[in-house]
């Protein structure tokens, strides 16, 4: 046997970093032996444009010769700009990961990583896929992919809309009020107003035409407190809870996961982390107070037993809106009719749930995602 054939039996896998911009991909090809030693075998730049990723599988086959082995493309989650190549990769039958910034970020500097491009974010991402076993990337489906544009829409013309109106407070409430600004302000609300009904009945008349999503969300929104538009949102952010093998994947995925801060002697304020999706945490902030405003038993129970240990209400709150989100997760998953009247046998497992729900002070709306 040759010394090039001994090199190749003992490779096991290759990845593909690639670090993300709005005009061109970082690439770096890596490969892991069976000792766990990496050894980066090219780095290059393309262009991020559609026309450009047939060359950039042309590129990668060029440096990846052992064919028999595997080939992960690991990028990061960029806003947008990631995703027309994830889904020619998904389309493709290649092996994708997509992850979060953040989780990129402290993975670098664990390596030990001082400096910033794009080249050692690439590196980084070769080695990260190598090294981890990343879950593979699953993209939103059609209509689940529309539905999260028209709710984030909705978001943001709900946000444009307060702005407004704070700033006509703002006149109103002046020494001198200037009638040219005012009148400006009433003509925006009002069309914010008539765009997020109009968003309203296309995320409405989105879901009537889907035979399998309607009667789930239909089911999600007997759960008192959530209406229409939260449920879409959820549904829409974690595309319908694919990718969550468990409920605390979900709580971490969208910020509700505990940060404690104790050294020594030491106890710090325990906090959720709200590294997380926040589009999440923003449209259950309302629900959680309507929750226990009408007496849903399992929240308002809840809410209770929070408020009787800390005398603190937002600590209760913020528990109910996990406490909802992880409902709509065993609903949807479990392909279940909700029961308000359920309750889990397993006192301990709750109790022990509750004891981790700890908020930062405040809402959860300001923060982003």
């Amino acid at each position: 046997m040759t010394k090039q054939n001994q090199n190749s039996t003992a490779l096991l896998r290759y990845c593909v970093g690639i670090d993300v911009s709005k005009d061109t991909l970082q690439v770096c090809v890596s490969v892991i032996d069976v000792n766990g030693k990496i050894t980066i075998k090219a780095s290059g730049k393309v262009i991020n444009k559609t026309t450009a990723f047939d060359s950039f599988l042309t590129w990668t086959a060029k440096h990846c010769k052992d064919k028999s082995l595997p080939v992960r493309y690991v990028m990061e989650s960029t806003g947008v700009y990631h995703e027309q190549l994830a889904w020619y990769l998904f389309q493709k039958d290649l092996a994708v990961s997509v992850v979060l910034p953040n989780k990129a970020k402290h993975y670098l500097k664990s390596i030990g990583n001082k400096s910033k491009n794009d080249l050692i974010d690439a590196r980084g991402l070769a080695q990260m896929g190598l090294e981890q076993n990343l879950k593979l990337w699953e993209p939103l489906s059609k209509n689940i992919c529309q539905i999260r544009m028209l709710t984030r829409h909705y978001q943001t013309l709900q946000e444009l809309k307060n702005q407004s109106e704070n700033q006509k407070h703002a006149i109103l409430h002046s020494r001198a009020i200037d009638k040219f600004t005012l009148k400006h302000l009433e003509k925006l609300i009002k069309l914010y107003d008539k765009q997020i009904d109009e968003t309203k009945q296309e995320i409405t008349k989105l879901i009537d035409k889907d035979p399998i999503l309607k009667p789930r969300i239909e089911q999600l929104c007997k759960i008192k407190g959530l209406g229409l538009l939260s449920v879409a949102t959820i549904v829409a952010e974690t595309n319908g809870f694919t990718g969550f093998e468990n409920i605390r994947q979900l709580v971490s995925f969208s910020g509700y996961d505990v940060v404690e801060n104790q050294s020594g002697n030491r106890v710090g304020k325990t906090r959720i982390s709200k590294k997380g999706n926040s589009r999440i945490r923003r449209i259950l902030h309302l629900p959680a107070f309507n929750a226990v405003r009408f007496g849903e038993p399992t929240c308002q129970a809840l809410f209770e037993r929070v408020f009787e240990r800390t005398k603190i209400k937002m600590k209760g709150y913020v528990a109910v809106q996990k406490k909802l989100l992880t409902l709509c997760y065993a609903i949807w998953k479990n392909d279940t009719k909700y029961d308000p009247n359920y309750s889990s046998n397993n006192v301990k497992e709750q109790k022990n749930m509750d004891k981790k729900i700890v908020p930062t002070s405040g809402t959860t709306q300001d923060i982003a995602a």
